[in-house]
């Protein structure tokens, strides 16, 4: 667990970020969460870091990686690191390649995550 905070420690936001992203519409406050490839604590850290650079974040997942930005979301709501200001739902078609037809897939974000020190 410590290496995983080391390395969201030593890790750099590039400015450009968001212009890689391209068509994406990638924000340079959203963080993409995914219930497989990281570990939760990954998130959490790397979610205070983004408040720290950015005032405000967003956490967004699909399917069944809701439930890790809901822990994330209360990890740092519980802490006092955080106050969620508006939460969203939808579905998404997501192409699915076995049956070659789109399903869909529950989304959810929350949105603008603020940072201790700007809590109202």
């Amino acid at each position: 667990m410590e290496e995983v905070t080391e390395a969201v420690n030593n890790l750099t936001i590039a400015e450009g970020a968001a212009a890689t992203a391209g068509a994406e519409g990638h924000k340079k406050n959203r963080i993409q969460v995914s219930n497989t490839k990281k570990p939760l604590f990954f998130y959490v850290n790397l979610a205070k870091r983004y408040m720290q650079l950015h005032e405000e974040v967003e956490l967004s997942a699909l399917g069944m990686a809701i439930a890790t930005v809901v822990t994330v979301a209360e990890i740092l709501k519980n802490n006092g690191l955080a106050v969620e200001k508006k939460i969203m739902t939808s579905t998404v078609d997501v192409k699915d390649d076995t049956r070659n037809r789109p399903i869909q897939k529950a989304k959810v974000s929350v949105l603008r995550m603020t940072y201790g020190p700007y809590l109202p």
